[in-house]
């Protein structure tokens, strides 16, 4: 029996840990402000090689190693799915993209329509992309029918971090995840949470 009106899925993909960071405080602040929450990240890609060669990429994947991967379940079973991925030349991870790639049977079916859908996202950079990141992002919540629910400036705390489209930080592995980026993550959760549960509400009353 759900403890909560609406279920969450929090699906990302991170290389050296700061997504993963952002993804942990995202699901978090959806599940305190009443949501049923699953923490899903997308498969590696990447050949062992590389990861090998990069220790921060090697520990985050030692890291996350419990975090269970994503399937096509938990696009089925959320209300709302708030999706992450760094930044990799101002487009989305190709093991992000390679997910979403993998639901065009869903989407024929009509089964990832009228969902809550948002994004999160990162860079090395202050102008790395995180813009363009999650626009690229918003394009494949346009085709399955999605409601978008950006943060906007809908919260004083958004004139500081700047970023309307979604939460987003600036830095790699050796920057931790700061109090901006704290606090849009929080916004962000709480916004996908409260819209989604009236949209639920407002189908349901509907139907």
């Amino acid at each position: 029996m759900p403890t909560h009106d609406v279920n969450v899925a929090v699906i990302y993909y991170s290389a050296t840990g700061t997504v993963a960071e952002l993804a942990r405080l995202i699901a978090d602040a959806a599940e305190h402000a009443g949501a049923d929450v699953r923490l899903r990240r997308t498969t590696e890609l990447a050949p062992q090689a590389a990861i090998d060669a990069n220790p921060a990429w090697a520990a985050n994947v030692t890291a996350t190693a419990d975090i269970l991967e994503a399937t096509h379940e938990d696009m089925l079973w959320a209300d709302a799915v708030i999706l992450g991925t760094p930044t990799r030349f101002g487009n989305v991870t190709s093991q992000l993209k390679q997910f979403l790639d993998t639901l065009g049977g869903l989407w024929r079916q009509g089964r990832l329509a009228d969902k809550v859908y948002s994004g999160f996202t990162a860079s090395a950079t202050p102008h790395g992309g995180q813009e363009s990141t999650l626009l690229a992002l918003y394009h494949s919540v346009h085709h399955f029918g999605g409601i978008l629910i950006a943060p906007g400036y809908t919260d004083p705390a958004k004139f500081t971090d700047g970023n309307p489209y979604g939460t987003s930080h600036v830095g790699g592995p050796d920057t931790p995840v700061d109090a901006d980026a704290r606090t849009a993550a929080r916004i962000q959760a709480e916004r996908v949470v409260k819209f989604t549960k009236a949209i639920k509400a407002g189908l349901s009353s509907a139907s």
